[in-house]
């Protein structure tokens, strides 16, 4: 069990159907996020959200490849103008709107917060970020950015509850940012032997999250199905820096020069394998030839062990 407090969102189905308008919100703070399907634009500006000085995010996938996510981030003290201009953009396909409860937000305010989103964003090299480049918006009092971070906070725990994670950041160096976990909450390593070249991965699953590590073997090519999806994956790693270039020393390797978050085990195997795979079998417990779904499925028995009537 994790020490750490739970939140309570409240989701709201504004229309009464899972793909139509949804309004997300921390019980007790100052946040409100609105989203909705393209589709649902003309419903979506006619609300009072819309009217109000805030922050919005038009996610999609990029035109020259369907498996790249793409989003924009973008501030207006008029949202509903500003998503009728954009109708214009082909990428997107939902819209997420961020406004406060309290209505205190200037354009000031939501210059700064975007500059500090954008910021993030472009740290998660899943996405790709229409914007281009990040910017800096400081023209704040000190106790204004204070507020503002104490908002991007309560974004950042919203956001992915909605299935939007692109504030996530996907890499890290080890040194520089080391990942801080909740109490209790066990850090579990495995490992993934690639039989041709005899190099290793090391993956850890973190809070939930599975994290290659720093110099942990990739494949030197894909040699898998070329319209896979994960080939694109293992593409963007190298094209971002992320998984080396072959080195000159004739060993046809790659290695991971940071760690990075996949979102499966699988993906996370692919990458190491240049093959799609099946990483709850490929990736090993640490030190035996424990599978992960047979130690997964152990978790399970244990706990059912300690509580065998179910209570």
């Amino acid at each position: 069990m994790s020490n750490t407090l739970g939140k309570l969102i409240k989701l709201f189905l504004v229309d009464g159907t899972p793909n139509g308008l949804k309004t997300a919100e921390i019980m007790g703070s100052t946040v409100h996020v609105l989203t909705a399907p393209r589709s649902k634009i003309t419903d979506l500006i006619q609300r009072p959200e819309c009217a109000k000085t805030g922050v919005y995010f038009l996610i999609g996938t990029h035109p020259d490849d369907t498996t790249q996510p793409m989003v924009y981030i973008g501030e207006s003290d008029d949202v509903a103008t500003r998503l009728k201009q954009h109708n214009k953009k082909d990428f997107w396909e939902t819209v997420c709107l961020v406004v406060s409860k309290d209505s205190n937000l200037t354009k000031a305010h939501v210059k700064y917060l975007e500059s500090k989103l954008i910021q993030l964003a472009t740290q998660n090299a899943s996405y790709v970020l229409d914007n281009g480049t990040a910017h800096q918006y400081n023209a704040l009092p000190e106790s204004d950015q204070a507020y503002m971070h104490g908002l991007l906070e309560q974004i950042k725990i919203v956001l992915p509850t909605l299935g939007f994670d692109f504030l996530s950041d996907n890499t890290r160096t080890t040194i520089s940012s080391p990942l801080i976990t909740p109490a209790n909450d066990p850090i579990t390593e495995f490992e993934l032997h690639h039989r041709k070249s005899g190099t290793t991965a090391h993956l850890k699953q973190i809070n939930g999250e599975f994290w290659m590590q720093q110099g942990s073997a990739a494949s030197a090519e894909w040699i898998g199905d070329p319209n896979h999806s994960y080939r694109s994956v293992y593409d963007r790693l190298i094209e971002q820096g992320v998984i080396s270039p072959l080195d000159n020393l004739g060993n046809n390797t790659r290695h991971f020069l940071k760690d990075y978050k996949f979102n499966s085990p699988s993906a996370a195997a692919a990458a190491v394998n240049g093959r799609a795979s099946n990483g709850r079998i490929d990736w090993k417990l640490k030190g035996t030839k424990t599978s992960y779904a047979d130690w997964q499925a152990q978790q399970l028995d244990q706990i059912q062990a300690l509580n065998p009537a179910g209570d």
